[in-house]
Formats: C-alpha cells, sequence, structure tokens
C-alpha cells in the first residue's frame, strides 16, 4: 500500500500497477506465490473490500473480511438474533420467488418456450414448505444444459464455471451482509453446522442466475476449461446489471441493497425486501 492505493508489481517486470484502494469492492488472489503486505490487507478491509484467496487448484478457498466495517452492528445483530420463525419463513420465501423468477428470465432471454417456471414461482408456500425450489431447479436445469447434465460439485464441465462463480459470490453477498452489519453465520435457511455462512448462502439464492447465464455464454462457445480468460469472465459478473427497485445497479452494489433491505426486514420496518430482477 502507498498513499491509500494498492500497488502491485512483478519480481520479473518493471511495471507497476496502482488502483486507489476505495474503488475496489473484491480482491481475488490466485497465484500461490503472491505476497501481500499486512498494512494493505487492512487497508482493504477497512473499506469493506472483499479479499478472497484460491488454493492450489485456482479455486475460492477462503475470504477475509471485517468485523467492524458497520457503525451500528450491535444493533443490526440485535434484530438478527431475535427474528420471529414465522418472519424468518417469510424471508426465505421471498428469496425462492425471485430465484425462480430470475431462472425463468434467464430462459426467457435464452429463447426456451413452454417452459413452465412461472407455475413454480407463483405458488411458493412460506419457508418454501412444498420445495418449489427443488422441482423449479430441476426443470431449469434441463432446459439450460440439457437432460443429461447435473448439477453437481464434482460433476462435469460447466459445473466448474458454475462452482466458481457462485464462490465469487458467495464472497461478494457476505461482503455485503457484514457491511450492513449483519453475522452471516446466522442463516434463515440454510443452517448446516458445518457452513460458515449460511446467510449469505441464503441471500445469494436470487442472485445466482446471473453466474448461471454467464456459465451458459462461455459453455456455449466451447469455453469449458478455468483459464485466466474464463475467470476474468466469470469475475464480470459482480459488475452486470441489476434491476433493485425502480433503479438499475451493477450486481455488487444491489447486493448491499438487498442486505440493508434485510437488516429493515428484521427490525420490522418493512415486510417486503429488495431483490434482483434480472433484466
Amino acid at each position: 500500500m502507498r498513499d491509500k492505493q494498492l500497488v502491485i508489481s512483478k519480481k520479473d517486470s518493471n511495471e507497476i500497477v496502482t488502483r486507489p484502494i476505495e474503488d475496489i469492492g473484491i480482491v481475488v488472489i490466485e497465484n500461490q506465490q503472491v505476497s501481500f503486505t499486512v498494512p494493505l490487507l487492512n487497508e482493504l478491509v477497512n473499506n469493506n473490500a472483499g479479499v478472497i484467496i484460491c488454493n492450489g487448484k485456482g479455486m475460492p478457498s477462503s475470504m477475509l473480511m471485517g468485523l467492524d466495517n458497520n457503525s451500528t452492528p450491535a444493533e443490526s445483530l440485535k434484530y438478527q438474533l431475535h427474528v420471529a420463525e414465522p418472519s424468518r419463513k417469510q424471508a426465505w420465501k421471498q428469496l425462492v420467488e425471485q430465484k425462480i423468477k430470475n431462472q425463468a428470465a434467464v430462459l426467457d432471454i435464452l429463447g426456451v418456450k413452454n417452459h413452465n417456471l412461472k407455475a413454480y414461482y407463483s405458488s411458493v408456500l412460506s419457508g418454501d414448505s412444498s420445495n418449489r425450489e427443488g422441482i423449479a431447479a430441476r426443470q431449469y436445469w434441463s432446459y439450460l444444459f440439457g437432460k443429461d447434465f447435473r448439477r453437481e460439485r464434482e460433476g462435469l464441465p460447466p459445473n466448474n464455471l458454475l462452482n466458481y462463480g457462485y464462490a465469487i459470490l458467495r464472497a461478494a453477498t457476505a461482503r455485503a451482509l457484514v457491511g450492513s452489519g449483519l453475522l452471516p453465520a446466522l442463516g434463515l435457511f440454510h443452517r448446516n453446522k458445518y457452513n460458515a455462512f449460511p446467510l449469505a448462502d441464503d441471500v445469494m439464492e436470487p442472485y445466482r442466475p446471473y453466474v448461471d447465464k454467464v456459465a451458459f455464454d462461455a459453455a456455449e462457445e466451447g469455453l469449458l476449461d478455468l483459464n485466466k480468460d474464463v475467470k476474468t469472465r466469470m469475475l464480470k459478473v459482480l459488475t452486470a446489471d441489476v434491476g433493485i427497485g425502480k433503479v438499475t445497479r451493477p450486481l455488487s452494489i444491489a447486493l448491499t441493497i438487498t442486505s440493508a433491505s434485510l437488516v429493515k426486514f428484521y427490525k420490522g420496518e418493512t415486510k417486503k425486501l429488495s431483490l434482483p430482477v434480472l433484466i
């Protein structure tokens, strides 16, 4: 760090690249030989930038986030801890509805006719007790990548593209939640004791179709290997145009709006979350 700038240099080159830290939302550290200074990491965290570190396979494996990036974290956490179960189920219902709507929008953009996803997002119950999310997903993946496709973490491509895109989206979501004073470890629906960020997994659900669309476009072009160009392409999902409320914002900014609306929902100030509309 120098003069509030992130400074990047290479051992085998005299080229130096600088970027204002205040303009940075996400830093992805992929190469295993990268070294960085503690002052730089602190400044990134102080500016609520998500720092993602990849493993030897180039997949995101951990992230660094601040613990004091919100002026009223204790108040937000108090409401988050005491949210009633009916409210929790209503929030999950809204997230599932919008996820399926955005999946339907992806299929519409791709010209898929006669899909029946509207029937699913129109009939989501509180807490999605009838599992409309899972039923819609099976139809959605079949239309998107063919009847033989199976969405599995260790499955065949383009699962690898989806995994990478979702990992980036998850980190950006966790960053937005922390910035709103919420604890990502306290989920609405996801509650696996081995999951450190269940709330991020909840909130990112309606944003997943943005990753799906980028992965589909890459797969259609035969780009199924996670090389540098494809990863760069997947990272650009964070700048995708998102309809949120009455305005259009980059996806990373839309996440902060959704997170802020969740705080208001917990406080009882609103009954409706601000969720992304795929346009």
